[in-house]
């Protein structure tokens, strides 16, 4: 662990904890725009992690763990570095939008460039004063808007140090997810920057066992690393790996009524949900395509033909992972410290 650490040109010692602002680009007013940064150092030597929210402005769950997770009383034994970065997409969180002004996806627009657009530049900074200088990441994420996505992680599990990793983290399910261009995980991952993607909850929203999860999530992560003391709780969720996983699309446009939700166990051939018109005629039926588990689904009661509807994971065992998620709910009881 290097004496010399700095971000954003502060210097930043051991055993010393610091916010900095780290300046992007001006508003038309002049108005400075900075992304706030959160380092606390441990006094010995260890590994670096970074932890991000907000990358897409209306994706809000991360903003509440990375606070609940600097609050805790778990960090005062840190061992390393952690960089806890709430809010990446400034732009985005203060305008309520996924996007940043240019219309630009700044999960798309890695590794940036310090002359490019706006996307660009803030990709450019982000990816050279935090992810180059830390050994492991997890960027938080959730669904999109009127979308709610089960606790999940999605990596590349190919890879045993990063499966480890997700094996820690302690949600019931496991994406192997392939490397997206332009995104974060990707530039992280040629970087040499083992990371896992967290996605839980919806747009626009807080959601307590999302939150509550993701924090408990981290910190297991942080101890698999060493950079906390172990824990003397026993771990009891085994989580499941799905290797592919695929969207249930509207075949009609019309008024949903949902029979299945987040969570739940389906099997291929079973009523997922029924779309009428304004008039209470049935349509069509959404049907399973396979046996799995529903890791994301639609919430607006309105779908036009060919939007997708339920996002399912599928696996050998897929009625072993419903017991778990009923087993995450009840390991995270309010009074817990982490």
């Amino acid at each position: 662990m290097a004496e010399n650490f700095k971000i954003g040109g502060v210097s930043i010692s051991r055993g010393e904890t610091r916010r900095i602002d780290l300046p992007v680009v001006r508003l038309y007013t002049d108005t400075e725009m900075a992304i706030p940064v959160y380092v606390q150092r441990g006094k010995k030597s260890g590994p670096t992690m970074f932890v991000s929210a907000a990358l897409h402005g209306d994706e809000l769950n991360g903003i509440e763990i990375i606070s609940r997770l600097i609050g805790s009383r778990a960090l005062k034994s840190l061992r390393g570095t952690l960089i806890a970065v709430p809010v990446v997409n400034v732009y985005g969180v203060l305008q309520h939008s996924r996007y940043l002004p240019d219309r630009r996806d700044l999960n798309r627009s890695f590794p940036g460039s310090a002359k490019g657009s706006l996307a660009a530049r803030m990709a450019h900074v982000f990816l050279d004063e935090i992810v180059s200088k830390c050994d492991y990441g997890i960027d938080l994420h959730t669904g999109a808007i009127h979308r709610s996505n089960l606790p999940q992680i999605r990596a590349n599990l190919d890879d045993e140090e990063t499966r480890a990793m997700a094996d820690a983290f302690g949600v019931p399910v496991l994406l192997n997810a392939t490397l997206r261009d332009g995104s974060l995980r990707q530039a992280a991952t040629d970087l040499g920057v083992r990371i896992l993607l967290y996605e839980a909850g919806e747009a626009l929203r807080f959601d307590e066992l999302c939150i509550r999860a993701g924090v408990k999530g981290i910190v297991n992560v942080l101890r698999h690393l060493q950079m906390l003391p172990k824990s003397r709780r026993q771990r009891t969720i085994e989580p499941f790996v799905a290797r592919r996983s695929g969207w249930l699309r509207a075949s009609d446009s019309g008024i949903v009524n949902h029979k299945k939700g987040l969570g739940d166990h389906v099997l291929k051939g079973e009523v997922l949900a029924t779309i009428a018109d304004p008039y209470g005629h049935q349509l069509d039926r959404v049907i399973c395509n396979a046996d799995g588990i529903i890791i994301g689904k639609q919430n607006i009661p309105l779908v036009q033909e060919g939007e997708a509807m339920y996002h399912i994971a599928y696996f050998h065992e897929p009625q072993e992972v419903a017991e778990n998620l009923e087993l995450l709910q009840d390991s995270l009881l309010p009074d817990e410290n982490f």
